[in-house]
């Protein structure tokens, strides 16, 4: 690997090192492009760089590639000066769906890349138009909603902005399918469209828990089996994240109405920190957390 595949960005810089940070920097390291992580801290910037390192390990182990462990690990590291996202193509921020955050994060990497490298965002319900008018440059911001768990996702939502580039749009679909993934685009609306129906059946799920309608693991079947999902809602819900549903729920509310109004037992087990497989249990206990 002297060289990033065709499509995919020569260097990618990824904001957040946590779950999905991880996930997207794997993706492109498989993908051939040479990927730097940037963490708030030192202690972070070493969890990330084990993170990482684990997940390339399995994708070795179980022949996902040809490369070495070794000739992997030369193509990522872990840091926490932004100044490393200098030579970056493509910086991608992945931290916590606050929009705060981002701002701060996305504008941490402006002032650090070049004029002509792209920024990105990991959100899965904020508007992109709402953070590019944080930005000088927002012809050179996209949504890239990336799915956990990223490396066996198959799918990367491109959410286009009312002033994203048209040549952004056309390169960001490109790296989606260097990465091996197909990419949908969409325009930018509250929750998109993955978040949005997948939030819409999760919390009927979880209306139906709170109701007594039938329980947890009876729900997930009928939809596995009924209808063919891979993964019932509230699995999905342990995977992604309660905390997160909550977070987008309460978004999509207060855009869309009524409708998207989170349950109680949502906001119930957040508050107690039952918050899915991060935490080790959620609708359903978790041994791998």
């Amino acid at each position: 690997m002297t060289a990033a595949s065709a499509g995919a960005p020569g260097v990618v810089g990824v904001i957040g090192g946590g779950r999905m940070g991880a996930g997207i920097a794997h993706a492109f390291v498989l993908a051939g492009s040479r990927v730097v992580v940037v963490e708030r801290d030192a202690d972070a910037a070493d969890a990330a760089d084990a993170r990482i390192q684990r997940s390339l390990a399995i994708s070795v182990d179980r022949g996902a590639t040809t490369a070495s462990l070794d000739d992997l690990r030369a193509f990522v590291e872990a840091v926490v000066d932004p100044t490393a996202l200098a030579d970056a193509d493509l910086v991608i921020e992945a931290v916590p769906e606050d929009r705060q955050l981002k701002v701060e994060a996305l504008r941490r990497a402006a002032s650090a890349v070049r004029t002509d490298a792209a920024l990105a965002t990991n959100t899965s319900s904020i508007s992109i138009d709402d953070l590019a008018g944080a930005l000088e440059r927002p012809a050179d911001f996209i949504g890239l909603h990336f799915f956990n768990p990223v490396p066996a996702s198959g799918l990367v939502e491109v959410v286009v902005g009312a002033r994203t580039a048209d040549t952004l749009r056309e390169a960001a679909v490109g790296w989606v399918q260097a990465l091996g993934k197909t990419p949908v685009v969409v325009r930018d609306a509250p929750g998109f469209a993955s978040s949005r129906l997948g939030v819409a059946l999760a919390l009927e799920a979880i209306r139906m828990v709170e109701e007594g309608v039938a329980d947890v693991a009876a729900i997930d079947a009928a939809m596995e089996l009924g209808y063919r999902h891979p993964t019932g809602p509230l699995r999905t819900t342990d995977i992604v994240g309660l905390d997160v549903r909550l977070g987008i729920a309460e978004e999509l509310a207060a855009k869309l109405g009524p409708r998207f109004e989170p349950p109680r037992l949502l906001r119930e087990m957040v508050e107690d920190g039952r918050l899915g497989r991060k935490s080790g249990i959620g609708f359903y206990e978790w041994s791998d957390s």
